[in-house]
């Protein structure tokens, strides 16, 4: 079929949805397995807390800053070239993780996944966008977020599995063949496709900036030095200016924050997923650290999240759609901030059932109420040619706030230096930190209560023009 009028149900429709949900599932997959690999590759690599912040920081360092220059790339170049030039750049810079004879060789590798996943990660919904016809995008952007989702349920069993039997590198090593399937379905069965309008300039400076600002900071937060943490601030301003003076061919428009609600949304966001962060970073940490869990249930410990999320994701979009985000978001990230005081009990002695089953559950409740109807906020806020824009930047807001609460928290809680050695040491700060996560989460949930006071997401009366966005699960 001819590129924007490919069916779900024709074998075309099921290819192209296989590529895209094994593309980002690589990503995603990723970024779940790798965190419980963490305490084990420490002690293989002579690595301390802060080499273990940066495993996780430098991928998400280079994915946020180039999330949105990738997007463009796409749009201006072909969404399948690029999205293959993303997924290959992945599997060979997993290969130098995966093969890396130290913990500094493990960290610039992961920087260059980073790069990777902002080639691919905008471009597989994006080709799913342009690939279907428009009456079967709502069913294919839906089985996309529902089968990412088993990816992210899968991740941490399979992570656990690869530590425990093939080691840790495996984590890495096993994104070459998913890799290799991709890039051969995707050359025979997805077309092209580009924005015919994307004529405007590259804001190639403004990338390098959020790039280097971010590094400057997270570089400061982790290491404890005011020089790069001064240098960042700097460069983060100098970024801010920049958007302003070229929008709208900015990387970031500033024009979508003219709505409130949307600045208040993703205010909301980036402390909301600046919690999850450093919550997702050190709990299978302390799982097999100080609660003496395998690696395996470690890594099992937060399916019930993502098992509720797809359950319930869904549905929670739909009440939003009638009685309005507000209370929804609110209630759901309280019911976060409850299960977060609950964690905090975890420690020597743990059993899986009582301390971790049931604050993972009220943990997943509570981002199955609020997740959907953000989503759904951030896209009703502003108009539909900016649709693509508006997740973009609610999608980096997140990838930095867990960046930044990953480079900050542990060292402020006393995670430093040899804490990993010490479950004692690493129990104290793990249990100040989920009190400052469930704090935070706080927060988010007052700025959520006062900054969204209208149904947003409500249908239009007639003729008014405003447009009805559904949620998606899972983004």
């Amino acid at each position: 079929m001819d590129n924007g009028h490919i069916r779900l149900n024709s074998p075309a429709g099921r290819w192209v949805l296989l590529t895209t949900v094994l593309g980002s599932g690589i990503a995603l997959l990723d970024g779940t397995v790798v965190n419980v690999a963490l305490p084990t590759l420490g002690a293989d690599l002579d690595a301390d807390v802060a080499g273990l912040q940066w495993t996780v920081n430098a991928y998400t360092l280079t994915l946020a800053g180039l999330i949105l220059l990738g997007g463009s790339l796409g749009d201006r170049y072909g969404r399948r070239k690029v999205f293959l030039i993303g997924v290959v750049w992945f599997a060979l810079a997993s290969a130098l993780c995966g093969l890396a004879p130290n913990v500094e060789t493990l960290v610039a590798a992961r920087a260059l996944q980073g790069v990777g996943g902002a080639l691919l990660t905008p471009g597989s919904l994006a080709i799913i966008q342009a690939s279907f016809d428009p009456e079967d995008r709502p069913r294919a952007i839906g089985a996309w977020s529902g089968l990412g989702g088993v990816a992210a349920a899968v991740g941490p069993l399979l992570g656990g599995w690869l530590v425990e039997t093939a080691g840790w590198r495996w984590v890495f090593l096993i994104n070459l063949p998913l890799a290799a399937l991709v890039v051969a379905v995707a050359v025979r069965h997805v077309p092209e496709s580009r924005n015919g309008e994307a004529d405007g300039r590259f804001d190639v400076l403004g990338a390098v900036l959020a790039a280097l600002a971010l590094a400057g900071i997270t570089y400061g937060l982790i290491d404890l030095l005011p020089v790069p943490l001064t240098v960042g601030a700097v460069l983060g301003a100098a970024f801010v200016l920049l958007e302003i003076r070229r929008s709208p061919d900015a990387l970031v428009p500033v024009g979508v924050f003219a709505s409130r609600v949307f600045t208040a949304v993703n205010v909301v966001t980036f402390i909301m997923y600046a919690a999850m962060g450093v919550v997702f970073f050190l709990l299978v940490v302390q799982l097999q650290v100080s609660a003496g869990f395998s690696p395996l249930l470690a890594g099992s410990a937060m399916i019930p999240v993502t098992v509720l999320m797809l359950l319930l994701s869904s549905r929670a979009g739909a009440v939003a759609g009638r009685i309005g985000p507000r209370l929804p978001m609110t209630g759901g990230i309280l019911l976060c901030a409850a299960a977060l005081l609950l964690m905090a009990r975890i420690g020597p002695g743990s059993s899986y059932a009582v301390d971790v089953l049931l604050p993972a559950t009220l943990f997943g409740l509570g981002l199955s109420a609020a997740v959907a109807p953000l989503t759904a906020t951030v896209l009703a806020t502003v108009d539909d040619r900016h649709a693509g824009v508006a997740s973009g930047v609610n999608n980096a807001v997140a990838r930095t706030g867990g960046l930044l609460a990953v480079a900050a928290i542990p060292p402020l809680v006393g995670l430093t230096g040899e804490a990993l050695a010490s479950p004692a040491v690493f129990t104290a700060g793990f249990r100040t930190t989920m009190l400052v996560s469930a704090a935070m989460m706080g927060v988010s949930a007052l700025i959520a209560f006062l900054g969204i006071r209208e149904n947003v997401l409500a249908r239009p009366e007639p003729g008014t023009g405003r447009p009805v966005t559904a949620p998606r699960p899972g983004e």
